[in-house]
């Protein structure tokens, strides 16, 4: 694709190949960044990277990629057999694993002392809480993109109290080449984003129990009404119910406000393992495409 140049961010490892991170390694890679993408073992990256290629070949199928620019991506995305592989002459990590420090905390524990731009992915985790958590002399920032990563134009950018020197400037250019708009946040649980997003879920949630409207009304008040590119409980399924519930029980305990208080049927919907359109049932169901039924 068109646009600036990788710079001096010239090799990128991503770890964790969930939707995020499949989305966030392939994108770089069409934006002319060397990426090495790290999962549990390489079987695991092989097949993330098989799925973003397929990807790519249904976005040259519908025109929205040339065979060349696919060919160009393909060349320069790759799996990593191993952490330390990937991180070899590499000098930008992000982290993309589950929104969960149970998760996160050992990854960044036993990373040691690599040197380069460090970055997490996380949507709501407090970096300063992981970096406690984690024993680490200085925090990561947070660099949280949405998905699909191709289409959105805004990266949320964390910056802690004693993050690295440069690393602000770094994650910048990142962006630039990324072609996405910063907006810097404070490091707090839930950023802004996701604050701002969940909050419209639980509420929307909170008024189909009561029965104010039914689901697909209450969606179409805020697409058709508002403008919103989906509505808030197909967003919530899209998210993940377990991530939503997740997140909101955190913001919910940290700050005492209602607005945050899981409503039953989250609870609910995520005790019976319909946890959105990754398992095809949410307040949707969802087809083996992730279409919405």
């Amino acid at each position: 694709m068109n646009g600036p140049g990788p710079r001096a961010l010239q090799v990128l490892v991503v770890v964790g190949p969930g939707a995020f991170g499949r989305s966030f390694a392939g994108w770089a890679a069409r934006c002319g960044l060397e990426v090495r993408l790290v999962g549990r073992d390489l079987a695991h990256a092989e097949r993330a990277v098989e799925s973003i290629q397929s990807g790519w070949r249904a976005e040259t199928a519908k025109g929205r990629m040339t065979p060349e620019e696919a060919d160009l991506a393909a060349g320069l995305l790759r799996s990593a057999e191993s952490l330390p592989a990937a991180l070899a002459g590499a000098n930008v990590l992000l982290e993309a694993l589950p929104e969960a420090l149970d998760a996160k905390v050992p990854f960044w524990r036993g990373l040691g002392g690599w040197e380069g731009l460090r970055l997490s992915g996380s949507s709501s985790i407090p970096m300063a809480e992981l970096a406690i958590a984690a024993g680490l002399a200085r925090p990561p920032l947070g660099f949280h993109g949405f998905v699909p990563m191709s289409r959105m134009g805004v990266v949320e950018l964390v910056v802690p109290e004693d993050c690295e020197p440069g690393a602000v400037a770094a994650s910048k250019r990142l962006a630039a080449v990324l072609h996405k708009q910063i907006v810097q946040v404070q490091d707090q649980a839930g950023f802004a984003a996701s604050r701002m997003a969940l909050a419209q879920g639980l509420e929307a949630m909170r008024l189909l129990e009561a029965g104010a409207a039914d689901r697909d009304g209450l969606d179409a008040l805020m697409s058709l009404g508002y403008g919103h590119p989906i509505g808030p409980l197909e967003l919530s399924d899209r998210v993940g119910l377990d991530l939503r519930l997740a997140i909101a029980e955190r913001l919910h305990a940290g700050s005492g406000q209602s607005a945050f208080e899981p409503p039953r049927i989250l609870r609910e919907l995520v005790a019976t393992g319909r946890t959105g359109r990754a398992v095809g049932h949410g307040f949707y169901e969802w087809d083996a495409e992730g279409r919405k039924r």
